[in-house]
């Protein structure tokens, strides 16, 4: 016979820890809203980039066969910086899916399939903050989550744009969208979530006492 009292459930619930913590899995009003103003900026920067990659593309591509895969990286970093900010079980595929989606909606030349590379791109990073129990949240974690985004998208846009493509174009493609969803997705996402801490705006946020605790 059991002799816990609602009192001493409710105090275990409470203290639970990693995915088992309640508090991890719910969602506030602000967490919402920040996470959505973080897709709405994304998705400015990806409109921007879906013309801006054209040249650096165009340099790189005479280089080495898949090496423009390099210029991928603008279009990862929502899923990153949303999973870094808000912290919660699905940030990360929230904010990339739904930049994708307005990306989609506004128009760019790749149309509809915007929204599944943004959903796989968002699955990729979110698989990292999974594994680190959604509780490490510092740049080589980052910088991880921003890679997985990295291959996740070469292995997408190999399905989609470049099927029946050789096993050089194929491997360069996927190493070079990884290297630069690591470094322009997971450090670059890093260093503005560190930034946008400093200011206060993520007062409300673990993301932002951390800093503040620093100074």
């Amino acid at each position: 016979m059991s002799t816990s009292t609602p009192a001493s459930a409710t105090e275990s619930a409470s203290s639970a820890t990693g995915l088992r913590s309640p508090q991890l899995w719910r969602w506030r009003v602000v967490d919402i809203v920040v996470a959505s103003v973080i897709a709405v900026a994304c998705a400015a920067v990806f409109l921007l980039w879906n013309v801006g990659y054209e040249l650096p593309s165009s340099f790189l591509t005479p280089l080495l066969p898949g090496v423009q895969a390099l210029v991928n990286g603008p279009w990862l970093i929502a899923g990153v910086l949303g999973g870094l900010i808000i912290r919660k079980p699905g940030a990360a595929l929230y904010t990339e899916l739904v930049a994708a989606v307005i990306s989609a909606l506004v128009g760019n030349v790749w149309g509809p399939l915007t929204i599944v590379s943004g959903l796989v791109q968002g699955l990729g990073a979110e698989l990292i903050f999974l594994l680190f129990l959604y509780g490490v949240w510092r740049l080589p974690v980052a910088i991880l989550a921003g890679a997985a985004a990295g291959v996740a998208c070469g292995i997408n846009d190999m399905i989609l744009w470049y099927a029946g493509a050789d096993a050089l174009f194929t491997s360069v493609y996927i190493a070079a969208s990884t290297v630069s969803g690591a470094v322009i997705a997971g450090l670059g996402a890093w260093l503005i979530a560190r930034g946008l801490a400093a200011t206060g705006a993520l007062s409300r946020f673990a993301a932002g006492r951390e800093v503040a605790a620093r100074v």
